[in-house]
């Protein structure tokens, strides 16, 4: 507890520690005030004369007592706003009392370390955001990207992704928001794809063939499963602008419905045929087989390949695609013998491209089903049904 008298000496002092500790007592005293009005005025002219003081460390002491309240003196904290360097950026950084209207005459200033306190606020709008993104100014971007609570406009994450897309920083901070848009993650992807493919390590490790084979695969993961969570959040430009782009062909909608993604699978064929979407996924959860076959040819596609998907879609009826790579193998392996049987082994032009991708499928699939047999053996084997240990003596290499 400091009297009255004392209060008055401290304010009064030379040393400008003294004052400082008066303005920073001042600023508690007023934020804890409970009596009589009168005291109330008298503490706030304190606080306004302590602004007009010569000292730098004493506004300071001013600033630190107010500066996490949000009961703080409005006029006040304004003023401490436009003081020096350092109380400005403190006070941007952290008042509550600050809204976005007094803050974006200061980001036209462009001074970064404004620019920088404004960023580290506890909290900030999704315009305040937007506008020190059109700064321009990387770290502090970059910065904005990797908070995943602050709530960023869609078509600023997709001006990023355009513009900042070769940047493996801005990609990992991109991709890491939910609140990505569809189209700006796709591109992203094929931002990775293209970096992969021109990085010499791994090109240097995967032959050429191998290489494009597995981004291709991964890039038509990309797209169905992204269309999948698009089509689970609800309505989406996302199927229309693939098709407008020409992204969706025979090995896109094969792979969608190989991988289990059957609503992005719906959404594309009810953006080709024009069908409601409701209508759509009812004839492919229960619809006859001519019915699907009505449905594929609205959609604009081949005998051969409506015929393929239509088989493919029964048997996705009676397996798990989406977790199963049993299932999966199993799946894709019955409509390749099909398609050889049938076809006497001269597959038809039309269904060449899904053909090849159902073989590459088949490798692949193979091998994640034969890892997940092999562990789930291991896991039941008895000691009984252990391989024997070998009964001959390792035999040395000669040194290379």
């Amino acid at each position: 507890m400091v009297a009255y008298q004392e209060f008055v000496s401290l304010s009064q002092s030379p040393d400008s520690e003294d004052r400082g500790r008066a303005a920073h007592l001042s600023a508690i005293a007023y934020l804890n005030h409970h009596g009589p009005a009168d005291e109330h005025a008298a503490l706030y002219a304190a606080l306004i004369g302590f602004l007009d003081d010569p000292s730098v460390k004493v506004r300071a002491a001013l600033a630190y007592g107010l500066l996490h309240s949000p009961e703080a003196p409005r006029p006040i904290i304004l003023a401490l706003l436009h003081d020096s360097a350092v109380i400005a950026r403190a006070v941007l950084q952290y008042s509550p009392v600050l809204i976005d209207a007094d803050l974006f005459g200061l980001i036209q200033s462009r001074d970064r370390g404004l620019l920088l306190a404004i960023s580290q606020r506890d909290r900030i709008s999704g315009r305040l955001a937007g506008a020190l993104i059109a700064c321009g100014e990387a770290p502090i971007t970059l910065g904005l990207l990797r908070r995943s609570e602050l709530e960023l406009p869609a078509q600023t994450l997709s001006e990023l992704a355009q513009a900042q897309g070769d940047s493996a920083e801005f990609r990992g901070a991109l991709l890491a928001r939910r609140d990505l848009p569809a189209d700006a993650r796709l591109l992203l992807v094929q931002k990775v794809a293209g970096a992969l493919r021109n990085c010499r390590v791994v090109k240097g490790t995967l032959a050429p063939e191998r290489l494009d084979r597995l981004l291709r695969n991964s890039e038509d993961t990309a797209v169905s499963s992204i269309g999948e969570r698009e089509a689970g959040a609800g309505p989406s430009a996302y199927v229309a602008s693939l098709i407008e782009a020409q992204r969706i062909n025979t090995r896109v909608l094969v792979h969608a419905l190989v991988t289990g993604h059957v609503m992005f699978f719906a959404g594309c064929l009810a953006e080709l045929s024009q069908v409601p979407h409701q209508k759509v996924l009812a004839i492919l959860e229960r619809g006859s087989r001519p019915a699907l076959h009505a449905l594929l040819s609205r959609c604009g596609l081949g005998q051969g390949i409506g015929n393929l998907l239509a088989r493919l879609v029964l048997h996705a009826r009676a397996t798990d695609l989406v977790d199963d790579a049993a299932a999966r193998h199993y799946v894709v392996t019955a409509l390749t013998e099909e398609l050889i049987a049938e076809h006497d082994g001269v597959i038809p032009r039309e269904l060449e491209e899904a053909f090849v991708y159902l073989s590459e499928q088949n490798i692949a699939l193979a091998r994640q089903a034969a890892r997940g047999v092999m562990a789930a053996f291991a896991e039941e084997a008895s000691l009984e049904r252990a391989l024997p240990a070998p009964d001959y003596a390792p035999v040395a290499l000669p040194a290379a």
